[in-house]
């Protein structure tokens, strides 16, 4: 099940809020909450529904046996047992046929492959379940000693399949004790729609233009084509991704928790090292936090330490060798910037210095988009004139699409925040206040019902990143 269906718009989602709001027992409330949760993960992972309980398990344990025995190598013991089986489930499930396939083309060797299917949103409850073990070791949170709270944690439906990465410091104490208010609800529901938006309507049409420029023979695609092509895919990630996330934000919010923000309009960065503290910022701090600094940070090593990270955000993206480069690729960037690059860019005029990231992150997206080598230079031949500078057939798809472009991309500026300020003016009188409030009541409705236009007419209804 997604946000973006129907099913769960109108069945899930009404059925959900009737139960959790028609008690204010706040036991009873996490107990709706976990039910539903459970259901909407096995309503499209019914077989996998028991390798998270048995994720959270582990940690569960193991959490109980390093606060039991804090202080001594048991503890440690624990913890280290406790990151090898969680993190064996990822690897046997997205890594083990990729290392074997070519382990089997290196070395002429046989190693069986598994063909098992990779379960929705493993990548994200597995660093969800790391943080909880990790930070009781560390002594940064108590040890749960209740397991459904444990699980409420790990499957909470709104941050399950996609993220953001949420970590057990954040909600810990919201699980026990949080307030559902109807202002809170009130602005959860504007963030949701507003999410709805952007993946129902923006992101779809974006992936729809996407596909049909580089979905097709790369052999006919022309200069222009594959950069509008990558400029639509850049569109589609982005709306599809932050969308998600804004939509479990809100989700958050209307249940009385404070979900961390994961995105901060990427696209306006002016170098890469600052599009990654823009760009899905719970993952960029989960590999910092708990990867980069207990390697040395930048205390020692730091280069190799930066290679790994970058090697690992490629993977977890995808057990494919287009995401390792993809990976590398930015480490080089941030490298560069890093070393040598970073004190002429801050000279010189915001322009080129947006004109830089932007032409970088596109640049990036295609080792991200495209699934081969040789798609990959499929595509670098025709974005550098191969076919030549525009064909005919593309220009009527691109005109079709023109005002999903222009409001793509204007969206992808700080519109939001723009628009917030002006409220926040017209909200210190009351006539203000209530012209503000009608806006936001006409805008978040129009909103919902655009999107459930849009998927009702629609097929193409992905979200990216379950697949990662």
């Amino acid at each position: 099940m997604v946000f973006s269906s129907l099913v769960f718009l109108y069945i899930f989602l009404p059925l959900c809020l009737a139960a959790y709001f028609i008690t204010k027992n706040i036991r009873v409330r996490n107990v709706v909450l976990l039910v539903f949760s459970l259901v909407f993960y096995a309503w499209g992972e019914p077989k996998y529904i028991f390798l998270m309980i048995l994720t959270t398990a582990v940690d569960f344990f193991a959490g109980l046996f390093i606060e039991k025995y804090r202080g001594t190598r048991k503890a440690r013991l624990f913890l280290t047992l406790a990151v090898v089986l969680t993190l064996s489930s990822l690897g046997l499930f997205k890594y083990f046929d990729f290392f074997a396939s070519n382990a089997n083309s290196f070395f002429h060797i046989s190693v069986p492959l598994l063909g098992l299917s990779l379960p929705i949103g493993i990548s994200f409850y597995t660093f969800q379940a790391l943080t909880y073990v990790v930070d009781v070791y560390r002594g940064k949170v108590q040890v749960q000693t209740q397991f459904y709270k444990m699980l409420l944690y790990v499957s909470m439906f709104p941050q399950l399949i996609a993220g953001p990465i949420v970590r057990y410091s954040d909600v810990c104490k919201q699980i026990d004790e949080r307030t559902c208010s109807v202002q809170k609800a009130a602005r959860g529901t504007m963030r949701f729609c507003v999410g709805l938006f952007k993946k129902a309507v923006l992101a779809n049409f974006a992936g729809a233009l996407t596909e049909k420029l580089l979905g097709e023979d790369l052999s006919t695609l022309s200069f222009v084509g594959a950069w509008v092509g990558i400029f639509a895919y850049a569109l589609q990630i982005y709306f599809d991704f932050s969308g998600y996330s804004d939509m479990a934000i809100g989700l958050g919010r209307i249940f009385g928790f404070d979900f961390p923000e994961n995105f901060r309009y990427p696209y306006i960065a002016k170098s890469i090292q600052d599009f990654w503290s823009r760009w899905h910022m719970t993952l960029s701090s989960f590999f910092r936090d708990y990867l980069y600094i207990p390697l040395g940070g930048n205390r020692k090593r730091w280069a190799l330490n930066m290679l790994i990270v970058w090697l690992l955000t490629g993977l977890w993206h995808g057990a494919e060798w287009n995401f390792v480069l993809w990976g590398l690729y930015y480490f080089f960037f941030l490298m560069l910037e890093k070393m040598y690059l970073a004190k002429y860019l801050n000279k010189a005029p915001a322009v080129i210095q947006h004109l830089y990231a932007v032409i970088v992150i596109l640049v990036g997206w295609v080792f991200f988009y495209f699934g081969s080598l040789s798609e990959i230079k499929a595509f670098f031949a025709a974005a550098f004139g191969a076919n030549g500078f525009f064909q005919i057939t593309e220009k009527t798809v691109i005109v079709n699409y023109i005002l999903t472009l222009l409001v793509g991309a204007v969206l992808c500026l700080p519109v939001i925040p723009f628009c917030k300020r002006i409220a926040g003016n017209l909200c210190k009188s009351h006539g203000g206040k209530i012209f503000v409030n009608v806006c936001a009541c006409v805008c978040t409705v129009a909103a919902f019902a655009i999107s459930t236009a849009a998927l009702v007419g629609s097929s193409y209804n992905p979200f990216l990143y379950f697949r990662f």
